[in-house]
């Protein structure tokens, strides 16, 4: 049916409100996943908490909890589709609808062509690509019931990367064994081809879904372990730095909220530039 009335947005900042809002993000306790959780809990939405290590998410947990945030926890290791479909027969059971959901859980090692095997491209696909699918599919009844509720719908938000848009350039590796691995990149291509098949798939049903990709967001520790391919890294980049961690906050919540209603089958890029030269 064709929508001929105009909806009533809120005013300004509010359009990124996610107040009263649901959402799952995986990986949750990670470098890049902490400070989306905490951008989600700070725009006003409970948030569920998924990873499989109990103490991470734990201590994040309490973390949260500490600020008077909003938040619950969901120990579960999706790499497994037996825990997957366990998560969502319990979220089932607990919620009535599910407003938001970051698939951003990802796990694997640094490689090279010479190095990479065939169990590191099945795990990094099955992680990235399967995983996020199996979810969405598990998701859909509950996203189904929150679109109705919300200008913008209900927002899937797939975190791929800048190389599953570009390759890594060899050479700023040099001799540092922190080479990212083809696996890595071959996977987050498959999550952007999976964002927009879905987003065409489901935009009838309310749901958007769209992906964010980060660029250079080394871990904190890198400019210590690794100076001279700290250096390398952002030399390469137009604005000469790599990217923090908090800097994600505001075009997740871009994703997430009424403020990108009309957004879907898009994939973000937040890479200071690296894909532009």
């Amino acid at each position: 049916m064709v929508k001929t009335s105009t909806p009533k947005f809120p005013l300004g900042i509010d359009l990124f409100r996610l107040d009263g809002r649901i959402a799952l993000i995986t990986g949750a306790s990670g470098h890049l996943g902490r400070s989306m959780a905490m951008a989600l809990c700070e725009a006003g939405a409970h948030v569920i908490l998924n990873g499989h290590t109990e103490e991470k998410i734990k201590l994040f947990y309490e973390e949260l909890r500490s600020k008077g945030l909003s938040v619950s926890m969901a120990i579960n290791d999706i790499e497994q589709e037996a825990d997957i479909e366990e998560l969502f027969f319990r979220l089932g059971k607990e919620y009535d609808r599910l407003d938001i959901i970051v698939n951003n859980a990802y796990s694997g090692n640094a490689g090279t062509l010479d190095t990479a095997t065939y169990e590191d491209f099945s795990r990094a696909y099955g992680i990235t690509v399967t995983a996020s699918f199996r979810i969405l599919q598990l998701a859909k009844p509950l996203l189904e019931k929150a679109a109705s509720e919300n200008i913008g719908g209900a927002s899937v938000i797939n975190i791929a990367s800048m190389y599953g848009v570009v390759s890594p350039d060899p050479v700023i590796y040099g001799e540092s064994g922190a080479n990212n691995p083809p696996y890595y990149g071959a996977a987050k291509a498959g999550l952007i081809q999976l964002t927009r098949y879905a987003a065409c798939h489901l935009a009838s049903k309310g749901i958007r879904v769209n992906s964010l990709s980060p660029g250079p967001f080394p871990s904190p520790d890198i400019a210590e372990k690794i100076p001279e391919f700290y250096k390398e890294l952002c030399r390469k980049n137009p604005m000469n730095r790599i990217g923090y961690a908090d800097e994600l906050k505001g075009p997740l919540l871009f994703l997430a909220s009424d403020a990108s209603s009309y957004v879907t089958g898009s994939n973000l890029l937040v890479d200071g530039g690296w894909t532009a030269w």
